[in-house]
């Protein structure tokens, strides 16, 4: 891909040269800082990898407060004071502890930092950072990564991700993937049996199941290290760490790794509490409780993965179990071990970061499909006791404020009008929901978009939600870069998106021509790149 800038000839000339320098560009070609009523051009060659290669042509109005020294900075002031930021690809470092797409991703940094980009997130894998053996870190390929970010002059967030990936391939560890061989209690399971590998069930957290260790153990000196190797760049260039929390990184139970059949809507999900260890805590409970009967298993009644609320009795709607003593006996367990597990977590990670000045932070999951149902069944069976007579997301709300940690919500460029009327789905109520217990304790949102290819009139969505008077959302994270991101179908709509949240009053001779907003693409190698 390769996008390419065209200025003005019409303003004031800053130290050109720098910026030359700075974007690599040669020859005659002099990109310019303009006033007010001028467009700003950038040029580079991104060499993302894809099945056509794109040449694009992009526009950006930046805004006239440009400073230019030694290192470019486009002065922004967003709505509201929310920083933007962009994912790098999951895949940004490979399992060899090397850069993937360096050129690519510099370029890609460089045309953030024109347009106004406050920073980028990045993601650490646990499966390649502590690949080999436990304690035998390789941070190489990271190291570098914050090295090339730090150098164009944007921040960092670094989310530390605890899960496997299947789309790119991110193992866990290969060490510990031969503990889960011999002990297959260590992975979440469901009724029938069937393990869910791509992270550990929260129920071993304290057991020492892993060589000895305990995981939060390993979790622990995981931190220490990552906090020791980046000394230099913590407070400075990386601002933000998010810890993960389970399954793609989030406080969640893996009720939903199976997909939905068939282009069906999806089913209301299964309970995750049938490994011997979660088995064993929820014995454990109802001996306490007075019930012994009652912790012998899962419920009998309980969903199956593609069910309906109605289709079973568990979750139905009118005289479902849920709304029994029982019900409210296994689902106050099953959340409150959900919710202890991201205690411990963002204790973890709040305590070992204390001394040095980022911000801390977790994932909470926006589990809106049945919403407008009586029993929320979908959030039920992913941990969260949420129904229409109980708020189940204060007790979660309270560990962040507890721990004084950030909470990233995504899907904030989902609305009500774009779901499949059968799903009774709102992702607007349910946001509106969390974001209210957040702004009651006082807890900051870090929002971001469900995919980047993913939600209808998704950029409007995402500027309701961050001009909303809720005040709590201070960033937002846009998911993420890739060679879709850079196609000529997003890239410039994703320019005017900036564009709009650090200028929301400009003058109409400032926003862009049809002509500004052109591309034209060019057939190329057969390659490919993931992109989430």
């Amino acid at each position: 891909m390769e996008v390419s800038v065209i200025g003005s000839s019409q303003a004031k000339i800053g130290r050109v040269d720098l910026v030359n320098r700075e974007l690599g560009f040669c020859g005659n070609f002099r990109p310019q800082i303009f006033s007010r009523k001028s467009k700003i051009c950038f040029g580079q060659t991104i060499g993302w990898p894809q099945k056509s290669p794109i040449r694009l042509t992009v526009k950006a109005a930046i805004q006239s407060e440009a400073l230019v020294s030694d290192k470019v900075t486009v002065k922004s002031k967003p709505i509201d004071g929310v920083r933007l930021y962009v994912g790098l690809p999951l895949d940004a470092v490979s399992d060899c502890n090397t850069v993937n797409h360096a050129r690519a991703i510099t370029a890609g940094l460089r045309a953030l930092k024109l347009l106004g980009v406050d920073g980028v997130e990045l993601p650490v894998w646990w499966g390649i950072a502590e690949k080999e053996a436990m304690g035998k870190y390789d941070w190489s390929g990271y190291l570098a990564l914050a090295e090339m970010v730090r150098k164009v002059g944007l921040k960092l967030h670094i989310s530390l991700c605890f899960h496997a990936s299947r789309e790119p391939k991110i193992p866990l560890p290969e060490w510990v993937s031969r503990i889960g061989e011999s002990q297959p209690s260590i992975f979440f399971s469901d009724r029938a049996g069937e393990q869910y590998r791509d992270c550990l069930s929260l129920a071993v957290d304290d057991l020492p199941l892993l060589d000895g260790k305990t995981p939060i153990q390993v979790y622990n000196e995981f931190c220490g290290s990552f906090k020791s190797s980046f000394a230099s760049f913590l407070g400075s260039t990386i601002t933000g760490i998010s810890i993960g929390l389970g399954p793609d990184g989030e406080l969640r139970y893996p009720s939903f790794h199976n997909p939905a059949r068939n282009n069906r809507i999806r089913g209301v999900g299964e309970f995750q509490c049938y490994d011997q260890n979660m088995l064993s805590y929820l014995k454990q409970h109802a001996e306490a409780f007075g019930n012994p009967l009652w912790g012998l298993s899962g419920p009998h009644d309980a969903p199956s993965y593609d069910q309906a609320p109605n289709s079973n009795n568990f979750v139905k709607e009118h005289g479902g179990s849920w709304e029994t003593p029982y019900g409210d006996f296994f689902l106050s367990w099953y959340s409150n071990q959900l919710i202890s597990h991201g205690d411990r977590l963002l204790s973890l990670a709040a305590s070992t970061f204390n001394d040095v000045p980022v911000k801390v932070s977790g994932k909470v999951p926006l589990v809106h499909s049945w919403y407008k149902t009586r029993s929320h069944p979908s959030e039920l069976t992913a941990g969260f006791y949420n129904t229409v007579s109980r708020d189940g997301y204060e007790g979660v709300v309270e560990i962040f404020a507890r721990n004084s940690c950030k909470m990233i919500l995504p899907g904030m460029d989902l609305s009500d009008e774009h779901q499949p009327n059968e799903a009774l789905s709102s992702p607007r109520s349910l946001l509106a929901q969390i974001i209210s217990a957040c702004k009651r304790r006082g807890v900051n949102v870090s929002g971001q978009n469900s995919s980047v290819s993913g939600a209808p009139n998704g950029f409007e969505q995402i500027k309701k939600n961050l001009l909303d008077e809720n005040k709590v959302v201070d960033l937002f994270t846009y998911q993420r870069m890739g060679a879709y991101f850079f196609s000529p179908d997003h890239f410039p709509k994703f320019t005017e998106f900036v564009r709009r949240l650090t200028q929301p009053e400009l003058h109409s001779d400032d926003l862009l021509s049809d002509e500004a907003e052109s591309v034209s693409s060019e057939q190329g190698k057969n390659l490919h790149m993931q992109v989430a």
